[in-house]
C-alpha cells in the first residue's frame, strides 16, 4: 500500500460494508491508513477479525462487527456496536454488493430479492439508519456508495442487467439524498469503479476470460488507483462536493 497523510482523517469514525475482502477490505484499510477510526462490517466475522488484527498492528484502529444486508432489522444494532466501540459515525462506505450473471429472462424472484436486497434495500437503509443518527445529533457526516461503470454503460455482457439495475439504483439515490440532507451537511458521493483487479473480476475472468487485451489501455488496472477517490471523497478537501458520482474506469468506457 501507499505511503498516505495519517493524519488525514483523524477523528473520523468510518464504517465500511463488505470490508472481508475485495474492494472492502482495502478500502477499510485505506481509511485506517489515513487516521479514521474503522468498522469493518461483514457477515464473515472471522475474516474482518483478521483484517483487523493486519490494520492493528500497523498502528491503525479497527474492530468488526457482523451485517447481513438483507435484514434491516439488525441494522440498529450493528451501528450501535461499531459507536460503542469506536464513537459516532461520521463516514458510511456502502460497498457491499453482490454480483450476479444470470441472462434477465432467467432470473427468479428469490435471486432478485437477494440481488436487490444487497446491492440496493440494504444500502438505503443503512444510509437512513446512519444519516438519520447524524441529523438527530446535529453532526455532519459523509455517505460514499460504491456504484460501477455498468450503471452508465451497457457492459455488453447479458448476464450484467440485474445488477446494472442495482448500481444505477445507487447512483440515483446518491443524488436524491444529497439533495435531501445538503441542509444537515452530509454529503452523499458515489464512486463508479470500471474494471479493476479483485474478487469479483477474478470471478467473473474464471467464467468468460480476461477482458485486458479489449480495454484501451490493454490493462485491469490495481485497485490500489481507487484509493486517491475515495480518501478525497472522504476527506474534508472535498467539502462542497454532494450528489456527485466520480468515474474511475481508465478509461474503459466510452462517454
Amino acid at each position: 500500500m501507499r505511503q498516505r497523510d495519517p493524519h488525514l482523517l483523524e477523528g473520523q469514525v468510518a464504517l465500511v460494508t463488505g470490508a472481508s475482502s475485495g474492494l472492502g477490505e482495502r478500502f477499510a484499510r485505506v481509511l485506517a491508513a489515513a487516521g479514521a477510526k474503522v468498522a469493518l462490517a461483514a457477515r464473515r466475522t472471522d475474516r474482518i477479525e483478521a483484517v483487523c488484527a493486519d490494520i492493528t498492528a500497523a498502528g491503525g484502529t479497527a474492530v468488526g462487527v457482523r451485517l447481513d444486508l438483507t435484514k434491516p432489522e439488525t441494522f440498529a444494532a450493528t451501528v450501535d456496536e461499531a459507536q460503542d466501540k469506536l464513537g459516532p459515525v461520521t463516514t458510511l462506505v456502502n460497498n457491499a454488493g453482490v454480483p450476479y450473471g444470470v441472462r434477465p429472462h432467467k432470473v427468479s424472484a428469490a435471486d432478485a430479492d437477494l440481488v436487490i436486497g444487497t446491492n440496493l434495500r440494504g444500502p438505503f437503509l443503512l444510509s437512513c439508519e446512519v444519516g438519520g443518527r447524524m441529523i438527530a445529533d446535529g453532526r455532519p457526516g459523509r455517505i460514499v456508495n460504491v456504484s460501477s461503470m455498468t450503471a452508465f454503460h451497457y457492459s455488453g455482457t447479458p448476464t450484467a442487467a440485474l445488477y446494472s439495475v442495482t448500481k444505477a439504483a445507487l447512483a440515483r439515490m446518491t443524488e436524491v439524498l444529497a439533495v435531501e440532507w445538503a441542509r444537515n451537511r452530509i454529503n452523499v458521493v458515489g464512486m463508479a469503479p470500471g474494471m479493476f483487479h479483485s474478487e469479483m473480476m477474478a470471478g467473473m475472468i474464471s467464467r468468460v476470460g480476461d477482458p485486458s487485451d479489449q480495454l484501451p489501455r490493454g490493462r485491469l488496472p490495481d485497485p490500489s488507483l481507487l484509493d486517491s477517490t475515495l480518501l478525497y471523497l472522504t476527506s474534508p478537501a472535498s467539502e462542497a462536493v454532494t450528489g456527485t458520482v466520480i468515474k474511475v474506469d481508465d478509461g474503459q468506457f466510452g462517454r
